[in-house]
């Protein structure tokens, strides 16, 4: 008999999780995900990708405001033998915990113990890693600190993908979705079997990094030109790097000797691009975006906006929508 599973997760990270457990025959009787939001300029309602997946599938739905409070009675009642989140963005208390006959198993994008928190795989690139993956752990009352189950490895990838640039969060947690519905699957068959690994996590190797919020996306040109470059790629698609008023799409280092401050415009024109002074070199906004404009590369930019060399790029803090 298929094992009753309730997913629990909300945005795209957590759809190939649940796509895998439907494809591979589970029981799938209920999905929580966050409340319904609004969404995109008109402020319409909008469904989250795990709510579109589910009812996709015909699949009952449960949007609780706090899981541990209003969430408790609806789990009850679905009498779940194990409990699955991906990216679901509630912490859950023991009450609920308690609830599913085997446990909680969660998919993480890191490998844990490194980078626990909301937001994995950004702190990663920011922090200019060249590694990480997925996790798969039972989850305590703790923030991702329960049992290590099973974790995959992969490279993040340095070489210019197909649109030009490299590696983004937005590309690396989409690589690593899909990674982490196949080792979703690898786990629960080994929990079935009663064969599946089980290691605490050492907490000398721990890390924390905070949930990602608009504000944290300033650039900083006292930092070197390749920590800012690791900076855009960890903050795109959001929330974003900023220039001044500028959105920085993707960023490329180059190395300067100067007498210039950070935050210098060293070169500004339609052939060379848009470069600018950083604590050790310079940088190059290889592509941005303006207040109210569409994204574009900075030599398509400066054909029509002149910016003067010699000036600051960031002196204001207003930041691009």
């Amino acid at each position: 008999m298929a094992l009753r599973v309730v997913f629990m997760g909300t945005p795209d990270y957590g759809v190939p999780s649940l796509e895998a457990l439907i494809s591979a025959g589970y029981d799938v009787v209920g999905v929580f995900c966050q409340p319904d939001k609004p969404s995109g300029r008109g402020k319409r309602i909008a469904f989250c990708p795990v709510k579109q997946c589910a009812l996709a599938h015909g699949i009952p739905v449960v949007q609780p405001v706090k899981t541990r409070v209003d969430g408790v009675e609806p789990l009850r009642a679905l009498k779940p033998d194990l409990c699955v989140t991906a990216a679901f963005g509630h912490i859950l208390s023991q009450e609920v915990l308690d609830i599913p006959r085997i446990g909680t198993v969660n998919v993480h994008a890191s490998l844990l113990p490194k980078y626990r928190g909301s937001a994995p795989v950004n702190w990663a690139l920011i922090q200019g890693e060249t590694v990480t993956g997925v996790t798969t752990m039972m989850t305590d009352k703790g923030m991702d600190t329960g049992d290590i189950l099973l974790k995959r490895e992969v490279a993040i990838l340095p070489q210019e993908t197909a649109g030009g640039e490299n590696e983004t969060a937005g590309e690396l947690t989409e690589r690593l979705s899909k990674l982490g519905a196949e080792l979703l699957i690898e786990t629960l068959r080994a929990i079935e079997r009663g064969d599946c690994p089980r290691e605490k996590q050492d907490e000398s190797q721990a890390s924390y990094y905070p949930l990602l919020k608009k504000e944290m996306g300033r650039m900083d040109f006292s930092k070197t030109a390749c920590e800012l470059v690791n900076f855009v790629r960890g903050m795109t698609p959001w929330p974003g790097a900023y220039a001044g008023p500028y959105k920085v799409l993707s960023a490329q280092a180059e190395d300067y000797q100067g007498e210039e401050a950070p935050g210098t415009i060293l070169r500004a024109d339609a052939k060379q691009g848009l470069w600018v002074r950083t604590a050790d070199g310079a940088l190059r906004l290889a592509r941005m975006q303006a207040p109210g404009g569409k994204p574009m590369n900075d030599c398509d930019y400066l054909r029509g906006h002149q910016l003067e060399a010699g000036t600051q790029i960031a002196p204001e803090e207003t930041h691009a929508e």
